[in-house]
């Protein structure tokens, strides 16, 4: 696609993708200010640092052997931006309902293109890289985000880049070294896409439930909170059920990328260690503007999937090697349930009795 326009064609979205792409890419951020000499090097290292990188991720996990090794595409913030808003128009083609036509449906579509354009240029200020299955396998990587969180975050330079790439690069090998799994993730989500009109439907008959419980969880700190356990309430059963095993996906793959990138060791990152504190600190800091958007959009949701998927990886590793978590990769009933992310040893019972 080379120009904005092109994105949505005449397809009836829900969603104008083309004004998302023109109002992120207005509202976004301008990068760090970096001299030519180093943005160039920088370009250059992460494109040779994603062969060595899925190479290392290769060996630990021992997927993908005999796949080819494409290059990582180097990307600025506006250019995420367009990638971003091409992927989520692939994966949600079909899967949202079409837009109304005439003077109505333009309103609608374009005010949900300006609200989604909104929310990618907060993120395209902050992503660092990203595996897009969905557009091609593309994986990209954000120059200036990785320049100014390294510089953030008083690092060397080589071990923050290569740490970032073998998080991506075992976000391409899980879709790459396991084929069913990218349909399956697509055929989850237009599930619960397909499902949204009839659960707004539902949730206004059940308005004063809804509130009675969001009440009720508000004085329970035990159970979750902020804007995914609100999407919870206005669900149905069956969108609860697709929900479960989308939540307890993305905490997989997110908490074994994060494993991974530990995991492969001082040898090939020997900052490793204090690059994690600091980054960790950092995904929890931010002001209260930040923290108030990262709320609203579940980021702060998505922080603690990697801490969870984390430690269920680390666990079942611990308990039967790598080989022997493997085998969450053999179809989807042996992924772990949501309930089994954070009770790995159910998940261990379950599909190695």
């Amino acid at each position: 696609m080379n120009t904005a326009t092109e994105i949505n064609g005449d397809t009836g979205s829900p969603v104008d993708w083309a004004l998302a792409i023109s109002t992120g890419q207005r509202l976004v951020r301008r990068g760090p200010a970096v001299p030519m000499a180093e943005a160039e090097n920088a370009v250059r290292e992460l494109r040779e640092i994603t062969d060595v990188a899925e190479g290392h991720v290769r060996e630990l996990t021992g997927l993908g052997e005999g796949l080819p090794l494409p290059p990582g595409e180097v990307v600025d913030r506006p250019g995420w931006i367009r990638a971003a808003a091409e992927g989520l128009s692939v994966l949600t083609d079909g899967a949202l309902p079409r837009s109304y036509e005439g003077p109505v449906g333009a309103v609608m579509s374009g005010s949900a293109g300006v609200q989604a354009g909104m929310v990618l240029a907060f993120m395209g200020a902050r992503v660092l890289g990203q595996y897009d299955p969905f557009n091609g396998g593309r994986l990209l990587l954000v120059a200036p985000n990785i320049i100014g969180a390294q510089r953030a975050l008083d690092v060397p330079a080589r071990d923050f880049r290569m740490w970032v790439c073998l998080h991506e690069c075992t976000h391409r090998l899980q879709f790459t070294a396991v084929p069913w799994l990218r349909t399956y993730f697509a055929g989850e989500v237009t599930k619960f896409l397909s499902g949204m009109d009839d659960t707004a439907a539902s949730a206004l008959n059940r308005l004063p439930e809804v509130i009675r419980q969001a009440r009720s969880r508000s004085l329970d700190n035990s159970t979750s909170s902020g804007p995914v356990a609100l999407m919870e309430l206005l669900q149905s059963q069956d969108q609860r059920e697709v929900f479960d095993r989308l939540i307890a996906l993305s905490t997989l793959l997110e908490g074994h990328a994060d494993f991974v990138m530990d995991d492969v060791g001082p040898a090939v990152v020997p900052t490793v260690d204090e690059i994690r504190s600091r980054f960790t600190e950092r995904r929890r800091g931010g002001g209260l503007l930040d923290r108030v958007l990262r709320t609203l959009l579940g980021v702060d949701a998505k922080v603690k999937q990697y801490a969870a998927g984390a430690a269920f990886t680390r666990h079942v590793v611990g308990e039967v090697g790598m080989a022997g978590f493997n085998a969450v990769w053999t179809s989807p009933d042996t992924l772990p349930r949501r309930a089994e992310i954070t009770d790995p040893e159910a998940w261990l019972r379950r599909v190695r009795p």
